[in-house]
């Protein structure tokens, strides 16, 4: 038996393991296509792209300026981009949250924009397999940052800032992980509806 274990192999160990915990359905597109994310971030330059483009043009830099500049670009360019808008605010959700929520724009916002990035992106893809990719990740962009979110995570919450912070999230997104994590604790959920509305009093 091989001792080394290639990143691809590993991540898609990874994946697999991330969907079952999650109990989302499996299927091979979907897992190759979170593989390939994973492998794509690997390298930081991939998330941390310059200011400007290699024709020196200025690069759309918030999500909602990635967002307007898809729409009136022509195909390929428009797809190039909202894919990036839909994974980089995937990636960055599942592994990054936490930090997200001390920011203005936080973990629900990217969750919209990755959203309506795949939304876009399965109307226009003529690949029927791919398109019931980016359809799922669209109608179900938190339970998917769940799925990152699991393989990022080696240690339970621990501080208590730690854990307002995953409360809000659960409050926020109604992230069933977050809502697990905090049962773990011992902290008991109520309804997020009425956890909501409780909230606002």
């Amino acid at each position: 038996m091989s001792l080394f274990v290639s990143p691809k192999d590993y991540f898609a160990e990874m994946v697999q393991e991330g969907l079952r915990q999650r109990r989302l359905d499996q299927f091979p597109r979907a897992e190759a296509y979170l593989v390939d994310l994973l492998q794509h971030y690997m390298d930081t330059r991939n998330l941390f792209e310059s200011d400007l483009d290699e024709q020196g043009q200025r690069r759309p830099q918030t999500l909602a300026e990635m967002y307007l500049t898809a729409a009136h670009l022509e195909q390929a360019a428009r797809t190039e981009l909202l894919k990036k808008l839909g994974d980089k605010t995937l990636y960055i959700s599942g592994f990054f949250g936490e930090s997200l929520s001390r920011k203005i724009v936080d973990i629900d916002y990217y969750a919209q924009m990755g959203g309506a990035a795949y939304r876009d992106l399965a109307e226009f893809t003529e690949d029927e397999m791919l398109a019931k990719v980016y359809r799922t990740f669209s109608r179900r962009f938190i339970d998917y940052v769940d799925v990152l979110t699991y393989i990022s995570q080696s240690t339970l919450v621990q501080s208590n800032e730690s854990l307002l912070r995953l409360y809000d999230r659960y409050l926020k997104t109604g992230s069933e992980l977050a809502r697990e994590k905090l049962n773990e604790m011992g902290i008991v959920t109520v309804p997020l509806e009425q956890a909501k509305k409780a909230r606002q009093f």
